[in-house]
Formats: structure tokens, sequence, C-alpha cells
């Protein structure tokens, strides 16, 4: 669908790939599906592995190495052990499942920021290329859409959101990062805080919603952060008054009980800037979500290929 590319490191006259996914964001936790179009080249080949990564764009935080990086979030086999012939089209549909901690990369239509990919590798004769790279739209589950409405109905405006390289502790975290989205709060606790970090890890027994309040220092206090762990059932959406179960979270967060305190595995100074796209402004009582300075799709589309392409070429620098 975005980019249809000569696998490069099976020669000229080598096969090509284009992979194209169905229409519509997945879900997380959810199933993903589509087709990996190939089209043989100057020669037959036999096709020994079709893979598909789970790539994404992650900050690095307080690690050695600060700054960008790509990681494979997951690797799903989708094909292999054929006969592809000169010139010839061969098509493998596909549907896989979508890890339930898949970050949220769309609300309402719109792009949060944080950049995800799904990139194919084929495997000929013992060669590994990889292939065609498409942008990856996931929207919220239920229980995440419910949250984030709640947030705006109490007047939190959305700030941005990115991925962070790490765990956190106290939770069943899987993936080897986590996104956090950024709110900042209404003109009533403004005085208190600076803003709220709101991180969802998804499993397939409910959801655990971690949030973090960057306090503001007081006259006779220092300004701090303080981090609690709650949880969501999936099947208590519909019955759930989320506007109070929120703000009855809220008012823990920035009254600093310790009783779920949690903190990130990579130490203090837990705090990340504006994520890797658009930046996403929150509403007021039922408006939905825009985008502020946003990007559109094609847009969006550009950044996946300059981010993950980018790295491809360093890449293949270092192995030269």
């Amino acid at each position: 669908m975005v980019f249809k590319k000569l696998l490069g490191a099976l020669g000229v006259g080598g096969p090509s790939v284009d992979t194209v996914l169905h229409p519509g964001p997945a879900l997380p936790g959810g199933p993903l599906s589509g087709e990996v179009r190939l089209r043989g080249g100057g020669s037959d080949v036999t096709v020994d592995r079709i893979s598909l990564l789970l790539v994404a764009r992650v900050e690095r935080e307080g690690q050695e190495e600060e700054g960008e990086g790509t990681v494979v979030l997951e690797r799903f086999t989708v094909g292999g052990g054929f006969r592809l012939a000169e010139e010839a089209d061969h098509t493998v549909p596909f549907t896989v499942t979508l890890p339930w901690e898949t970050p949220i990369t769309e609300l309402h239509g719109q792009h949060l920021g944080p950049v995800l990919g799904i990139r194919t590798e084929l495997e000929i004769a013992g060669a590994r290329d990889k292939g065609d790279l498409d942008a990856l739209a996931v929207g919220p589950l239920p229980a995440q859409e419910a949250i984030l409405e709640a947030f705006g109905q109490l007047g939190y405006a959305f700030r941005s959101a990115d991925l962070e390289l790490g765990h956190i502790r106290g939770t069943g975290q899987q993936l080897p990062c986590y996104q956090e989205i950024e709110i900042l709060p209404p003109a009533g606790h403004a005085h208190t805080v600076n803003e709220i970090e709101v991180t969802f890890i998804a499993a397939p027994g409910g959801l655990e919603i971690v949030i973090e309040a960057d306090k503001r220092a007081g006259l006779f206090s220092e300004g701090h952060d303080t981090v609690h762990r709650f949880t969501a059932s999936h099947h208590a959406v519909p019955q759930t008054d989320w506007n109070a179960q929120v703000d009855a979270w809220l008012k823990e967060v920035i009254a600093g009980h310790e009783g779920h305190a949690v903190s990130p595995s990579h130490g203090d100074g837990h705090r990340s800037g504006p994520g890797t796209g658009a930046v996403v402004a929150g509403v007021a009582a039922g408006v939905a979500v825009g985008v502020v300075g946003g990007m559109v799709a094609a847009e969006v589309v550009d950044e996946i290929g300059d981010a993950f392409e980018g790295e491809e070429d360093e890449e293949s620098e270092e192995e030269g």
C-alpha cells in the first residue's frame, strides 16, 4: 500500500513485495488482516518465509543512549514454503492478532502522535530482506475511549502522546515500551498540577490505568511526581459512570495518596516531551478531539517512511 519495494538483498531482478492492509483502524488485541502481494523477478525462487513485523518509533529517556529508535513489538509468520516463478504474481492473505498492549495511534479519526508500522520481511535462499512498510492505524478499546472521553468531559486538555522505552514496575506490562498520553489540567487544578500522564496497559482480563501527576511546587513544598495504578474491566464499559470514576481517580492522584504508587523501571526522571507526530488538543464537554497543528493522513504516511526508512539506511551502513 505504501512502500512497494524491490528486494535489494536479493539483487537486481529479484522479486517485489506489496503488503496491503484492510482499511480502517485495528484494535489492541484484535485482528489485523490484509494480503502480501508478490511479483516474481527475473528467475524462479523459493520463498522460505514471509514475516510481518509490528514496529514502533520510541523515545529513549533515562537510557544510556537517549533519543529516538525503532523497536519490534511483535513478529508474525504469515506464509512461506512455495515457489515463486519468474514474473509470476502470488498473493498471500493473512489475519494476525495484535498484542493487547499495542499503542493507540488515533482517536475519533485524528492522529495522536505514535508512529507504528507493519514491515514485511521475506526470506529467500537464506537471505532475509526488509520489503514493504505500511503505516498502521490503531484505535482505542471501548474502555480506553470511555476514559479518554471522560477526561475531556471533565475539562482536561489532551496535549500529546508518545512511546517510551522501558517497563513500569508493578504492572503486567509485556511489551518493551509503553505509551504516555499527556493531558493538561483544567483551570481548577492548574495551580496544583502541571500535567497528567496516562498509560493504558491492556490485557484479556482488563485494563490497567497508570496515572502520573506532575505536581507544582507550593510555598512550603517542592514539586514532585505522584504515580498511581487503577484497573478497569472491559465488560464494565456500558454500566460505568466514567466521569465519576475518572474524577475519583484524579482526586486520589492529585492528593498524592501512596496506596497504589508505582514507578517506571528506568529510574527517576520519568518525564517526556511531545510525541513524534501530531499534537492533539483536549476539548470541552461533549466535543470530539481535534488536531492542532496536526497532519493529514498523507503526511503521517510520509513520517512513517522517513522514520523507519532512515533507520534502515543506518543499519545498512553498519552492516557494510
